[in-house]
């Protein structure tokens, strides 16, 4: 089979797999935002979190009380939380609630900027059975401490990093969020990773929501993400380092070299969250324009089974640039999150 042939088959393949994947929509990935308070202020936050943010953390109680229903539908283990914020870490309950998740039958991890991510914190999370981890690395120093706006954020991400790859029992990566300024760094920050001894790294760009949708200077034109893809080509080839694109968007002629499998958006489909304000929605990353419901209100499962009918049917999708593009059956219209309301025409299409 010549290799043109082979990728239609194999993309027509992924089709099916993915339109049953969506019937079935089984609920395996659910964020829980627990607290919009955070110990940085990023020049590219989507959450626009604070400190001492006005709302306070959602109490465990009500959350454990909302997944109920999943517990008693999936087999143990079947669903993954993963608790981010804000900073999760701003939680002095952190490992007691990673605890009660666990003795409830659902694996747990976090999504966290490391700055509070010490011995005692590592200690303590595993003895509560987190089994996985997600840092953020935004650049070399200088640059992650110019996005993250600390001087001391790298030095502490990177200890992080440090901490969570010497446990061979946590599943673990490194994201980047690229931009203008750490794009020429990615060679050295990929040696600096490997050299830490880093296998998982994740590239993004940065969607023009919250405060980057003000600032330039985080987003990349066309020619830099393809740049981005090139690089992350290569780096597969090379084979030094598991490196891929994030999900957030296909990428056309790049997608069988930049990621393991094609583009899948699962919001809504695989993937839900249950906000800091009870707001069920899918992946947090969406504007809350498509919220499906509330726990304060309703029932979790109710709500996964009979709405987010906007998420599993996306024929509406096809508007704006998508309307008459002949990916369109392969990459669906994109991310949920490049979508600013229902109906909307997407922010940014990625395709080469």
């Amino acid at each position: 089979m010549k290799r043109v042939g082979k990728s239609r088959f194999k993309r027509w393949l992924f089709r099916i797999f993915r339109k049953n994947e969506t019937e079935i929509h089984e609920l395996n990935y659910l964020f829980w935002e627990c607290t919009w308070r955070c110990n940085l202020a990023c020049r590219h936050c989507g959450s626009d979190c604070k400190a001492e943010s006005g709302i306070v953390d959602m109490p465990f109680a009500d959350f454990l009380k909302a997944i109920e229903p999943l517990e008693k539908r999936y087999k143990p283990n079947t669903t993954i939380i993963a608790i981010t914020g804000g900073e999760p870490l701003m939680r002095p309950d952190l490992a007691q609630c990673g605890r009660a998740l666990r003795q409830h039958g659902f694996q747990w991890g976090i999504v966290t900027n490391g700055m509070l991510y010490d011995e005692v914190r590592h200690r303590e999370l595993l003895a509560a059975g987190m089994g996985s981890v997600t840092v953020s690395l935004d650049g070399l120093e200088a640059t992650h401490n110019w996005l993250r706006n600390r001087p001391d954020s790298f030095q502490r991400a990177l200890h992080a990093l440090e901490l969570i790859s010497s446990a061979p029992q946590l599943n673990y990566d490194v994201v980047t969020c690229v931009h203008k300024r750490n794009l020429p760094e990615l060679p050295q920050l990929k040696e600096l990773l490997i050299a830490k001894g880093i296998k998982h790294w994740r590239l993004f760009t940065i969607a023009p929501i919250g405060r980057a949708a003000h600032d330039p200077e985080l987003q990349l034109d066309r020619k830099e993400v393809e740049q981005v893809f090139q690089f992350i080509a290569a780096s597969r080839q090379e084979g030094r380092i598991d490196v891929k694109f994030s999900c957030e968007a296909y990428t056309g002629k790049y997608e069988e070299q930049v990621r393991d499998s094609y583009f899948f958006c699962r919001a809504g489909i695989n993937i839900g969250s249950v906000l800091l304000d009870g707001s069920i929605s899918a992946c947090p990353n969406i504007n809350r324009s498509f919220v499906q419901g509330n726990i304060y209100r309703d029932n979790l499962m109710d709500v996964w089974d009979n709405k987010f009918e906007i998420m599993r049917d996306r024929s509406w999708m096809k508007t704006g640039r998508c309307a008459h593009c002949k990916d369109f059956k392969q990459c669906l219209g994109g991310a949920m999150h490049l979508r600013e309301k229902p109906q909307d025409a997407v922010i940014r299409c990625y395709r080469f």
